[in-house]
């Protein structure tokens, strides 16, 4: 009878393949349907601009209450509606703003016309998921109700922060702090220098990619040098007035869940096949809060 031939396990083995490293997408992709939050309709601003393009802006009342009650208040007002308002300036990596620039029309009633400088909040009462890297800007950075944030835990302080598509309030010179009815989006690298300096109100959550494209302003400060070439806004409303079956609606990925954890720490280490280094870290606004668009209700 012949031996029995005894060979190593790993020759009677098939290599197991190599686990594929994941990407943010594929982190979205297999989050469960409990790591998404709704946001709230009252909290979502939809702009349709005159040549019919929509865009929605989610407000951040938690961080600039006095504000975001501004800004419902002129969006319920018809203050921008009809025309009367437009976007007028377009700084190349910058900015776009619009508004009704130095109308002298009362304001609607309700209007706080100087608010208080809401360009940070307590961070007392904040859940704050820490980003684990440093932050240029602030002495610490994170995420809290679904909002990129940075704080300072000596002086007990957190805000908002100027990140690409976030939504302020334009101001003149301090003691003025802006009223609300004159808004702008970051289109450019984030100016994160203007954190704590004016009020970071919310961001575009659809649309960006038509905010982003408008010709830009040669005038100074990207101003548009010929009213003509103003962008009109046909209406602003607040979601929570349309009818039900027509109010869009979206999503944030909860920045307390565990999804949301390995989003950042992909982002962080790309490894998949593109990267041939992972940078070993992200910055605030790189990382970001994912959103999306669900059906409407």
């Amino acid at each position: 009878m012949r031996p029995m031939l005894i060979l190593p396990l790993l020759a009677l083995t098939a290599a197991a393949p190599a686990t594929k490293p994941k990407t943010p997408a594929d982190v979205l992709a297999a989050a469960p349907a409990a790591a998404w939050k709704t946001i709230p309709a009252e909290d979502l601003m939809v702009i349709d601009l005159a040549g019919g393009t929509r865009v929605v802006v989610q407000l951040a009342p938690a961080f600039a209450p006095v504000h975001v009650a501004n800004i419902r208040a002129f969006a319920r007002s018809g203050w921008w509606n009809g025309g009367k308002a437009a976007i007028y300036r377009v700084q190349d990596n910058y900015v776009v703003q619009w508004g009704r620039n130095e109308t002298e029309d009362p304001m609607p009633p309700g209007v706080v016309k100087l608010p208080p400088a809401e360009y940070h909040r307590r961070l007392k009462g904040l859940t704050v998921r820490p980003l684990g890297y440093p932050d240029q800007y602030a002495p610490r950075a994170g995420f809290a109700l679904g909002w990129p944030i940075a704080y300072d835990p000596k002086a007990g302080t957190a805000n908002l922060t100027h990140c690409y598509a976030y939504v302020g309030v334009a101001r003149d010179l301090s003691p003025d702090t802006g009223n609300g009815s004159e808004l702008y989006a970051i289109i450019g690298h984030a100016p994160r220098a203007l954190d704590r300096v004016i009020a970071v109100v919310g961001r575009i959550v659809s649309g960006m990619e038509t905010m982003s494209a408008f010709p830009r302003g040669t005038e100074a400060l990207g101003i548009y040098k010929d009213r003509a070439q103003d962008i009109k806004i046909g209406s602003v409303q607040m979601a929570s007035d349309l009818p039900a079956g027509q109010r869009p609606s979206f999503q944030y990925l909860d920045t307390q869940s565990a999804s949301f954890a390995e989003y950042v720490r992909v982002r962080a280490s790309r490894k998949d096949a593109f990267f041939i280094r992972s940078a070993g870290g992200v910055d605030l606004c790189s990382a970001g809060v994912p959103t999306r668009a669900t059906p409407a209700g």
